[in-house]
C-alpha cells in the first residue's frame, strides 16, 4: 500500500477511540452541513414563503427521503466494497471497485430519473398529500427527483474518498457548497420568486459543485481511486457480485425505512386535513431531529469504514474492541442531546419554522421532549446495522428495515387514526426497541464475530 496522504487517518493501527474520532469530527461538521441544506431550506421557506409552503415542503419530506436515501446508501455501500480492498493492501481492487462502482451507479441513476418523471406526481396524491399544498410540494420534490443522480455523485464520491481514511476533503467541499447553497436559497426565493422550486433547484447547484471539486481531489490527489481503461474492461464477475450486493442491500435497506416514512408521512398529513399546522410542527421538529442525530450517523460512518479496513485486514479483535467504545458513546451523547432538547426544544422549532403559531410550537416541541431520552437505543441500533455491513454481511441488516416498515403500517392502520399526533410522536421511539433487539441478536452471532471471540478466548 502506498504511503498516506494528508487527511487520511489509520484505522488499522494505533488507538482506536482516538482514531475513531478524528476520521468522525470531519464526517459530524459533513453531515451538520448537509442537514444545513435543508434547515436553510426550510427557515427561508418558512419565513418568507409563509406556513402554507412550509407545509408543501413538509408534506414530501419522506418522499425526499426515499429518493436521495436510496442514491445515498448505494454509493456509501459500494465504498465499503472499496475499503475492504484499502484493508487487505490490494490497490488493484480498489481501482475495479471504483470502475464497478460508476457502471453500476450509473445504470441505477438513469433508472431511478425515469421513476421520478413518471412517478412521482402519483405517489404524492398515494400518500393524502392535502389539494391546498399539493402544486408546491410537486414543484419542490419534482427537481430533487430529475436531478437525483447528482446527490449519488457526491456520495459515492465522499464516501470512496473516506473508505481510505480521508474524512476532511469532502467536508471542504461540503462547506463551500453549503455556504452556495444558503447565498442560491435566498436569492432564488427572495429575489427571483422561483417559490419552493428555488430551494430544490439551489440545492441540486450546491451539490453539483461538491461532485466537481471531488473528482478534481481525486484525480490529483488519490491516484488509487482513479481507475484505468483496463479496470472497466476487467471487471470480474466476483467483484460485481460483491458491489452489486452490498450497494443494493443497503439501497433496498433505506428505500424499506424510507418506504415505511412515506406510510407515515400519509398518516400525518390525514391528521392534516385542512389544517396543516401539525404538517409544519412535525416538519420543523424533524429538522430538529435530523441535526441531533449527527453526532450518531457519523459515528456509524467512522465504524463501517473503521469494521470494512479492519476486516479486510483481518483484524477481529480491533472490530470487537471498537463496538464497545461505540456503544459507550452513544449513551454519552445520548444523555448530551436529551438535555439539549429538554431545554430548548420549543426555541428550536419555533427558530425553524419562524413561526409563533401555539399549535405549531407545541406539537414540534412535544414530539423532541418524548424522542430525546431514546437517542441513546437509536446509537446502538445504528452502530450495530453499520457494523454487520462493514464486516460483509448484506441481508441480515435489512430485516431491522423490514421491522420499521411493519411497525409503521400497524401504526398508520391501527393507532394514528386512534390516538392521532401522539401515535406519531411514539411510533418509531418504540419500533427502535424491537430494531435495536433484532441487530444484536444478529451482530453476536454472526459467523466472523463468533470465530474472533473463540480466537481471543482460546489466546487468553
Amino acid at each position: 500500500m502506498t504511503e498516506k496522504k494528508s487527511g487520511q487517518v489509520d484505522l488499522l493501527h494505533g488507538p482506536i477511540l482516538k482514531s475513531l474520532i478524528i476520521f468522525m469530527a470531519p464526517i459530524v461538521v459533513s453531515y451538520a452541513f448537509q442537514q444545513l441544506y435543508n434547515a436553510v431550506d426550510t427557515a427561508i421557506v418558512g419565513n418568507i414563503l409563509g406556513e402554507n409552503s412550509l407545509a408543501a415542503m413538509g408534506s414530501c419530506s419522506s418522499v425526499f427521503d426515499l429518493f436521495v436515501g436510496f442514491a445515498n446508501s448505494l454509493g456509501a455501500g459500494f465504498a465499503l466494497v472499496s475499503a475492504r480492498a484499502y484493508g487487505s493492501g490490494d490497490e488493484t481492487r480498489i481501482r475495479r471497485a471504483v470502475a464497478g462502482s460508476i457502471v453500476i451507479g450509473a445504470v441505477t441513476m438513469i433508472v431511478m430519473t425515469i421513476l421520478a418523471a413518471v412517478g412521482l406526481r402519483p405517489l404524492l396524491k398515494l400518500i393524502q398529500t392535502p389539494e391546498s399544498i399539493f402544486e408546491e410540494a410537486y414543484d419542490y420534490i419534482s427537481v430533487i427527483g430529475l436531478w437525483i443522480s447528482v446527490m449519488f455523485a457526491y456520495n459515492l464520491f465522499a464516501s470512496l474518498l473516506r473508505s481510505i481514511g480521508n474524512s476532511v476533503m469532502p467536508l471542504v467541499f461540503l462547506v463551500i457548497s453549503s455556504l452556495l447553497n444558503i447565498f442560491l436559497d435566498y436569492h432564488f426565493i427572495a429575489t427571483f420568486h422561483m417559490g419552493v422550486a428555488g430551494a430544490a433547484i439551489a440545492t441540486v447547484v450546491s451539490q453539483g459543485v461538491s461532485v466537481v471539486l471531488c473528482i478534481i481531489y481525486i484525480l490529483a490527489k488519490t491516484k488509487m481511486l482513479v481507475p484505468k481503461m483496463e479496470d472497466f474492461k476487467n471487471l470480474d464477475g466476483e467483484l460485481m457480485k460483491d458491489l452489486a450486493g452490498q450497494g443494493y442491500a443497503m439501497a433496498l435497506m433505506g428505500s424499506i425505512v424510507s418506504v415505511g416514512s412515506i406510510i407515515l408521512q400519509s398518516g400525518i398529513n390525514s391528521l392534516g386535513g385542512t389544517d396543516t399546522n401539525i404538517i409544519a410542527g412535525h416538519t420543523a421538529a424533524r429538522k430538529v431531529y435530523m441535526i441531533c442525530n449527527l453526532p450518531f450517523i457519523a459515528m456509524g460512518q467512522a465504524m463501517s469504514t473503521f469494521i470494512s479496513q479492519n476486516r479486510g485486514a483481518d483484524q477481529g479483535e480491533r472490530i470487537l474492541k471498537g463496538m464497545k467504545l461505540a456503544y459507550v458513546y452513544d449513551f454519552v451523547m445520548a444523555a448530551v442531546v436529551t438535555v439539549i432538547l429538554l431545554l430548548t426544544g420549543r426555541t428550536l422549532v419555533h427558530l425553524i419554522s419562524g413561526s409563533t403559531n401555539e399549535v405549531i410550537l407545541h406539537n414540534g416541541s412535544l414530539y423532541l421532549y418524548v424522542v430525546g431520552p431514546f437517542y441513546a437505543v437509536l446509537g446502538v441500533l445504528i452502530q450495530t446495522r453499520f457494523a454487520l455491513q462493514g464486516m460483509g454481511s448484506k441481508w441480515i441488516p435489512m430485516i431491522s428495515s423490514v421491522i420499521e416498515f411493519v411497525g409503521k403500517v400497524i401504526f398508520v392502520i391501527a393507532f394514528i387514526p386512534k390516538y392521532g399526533y401522539m401515535a406519531v410522536i411514539f411510533c418509531e421511539p418504540i419500533i427502535w426497541c424491537f430494531m435495536t433487539a433484532q441487530l444484536l441478536y444478529s451482530y453476536h452471532n454472526n459467523s466472523y464475530v463468533k470465530e474472533t471471540k473463540k480466537k481471543m478466548k482460546a489466546s487468553a
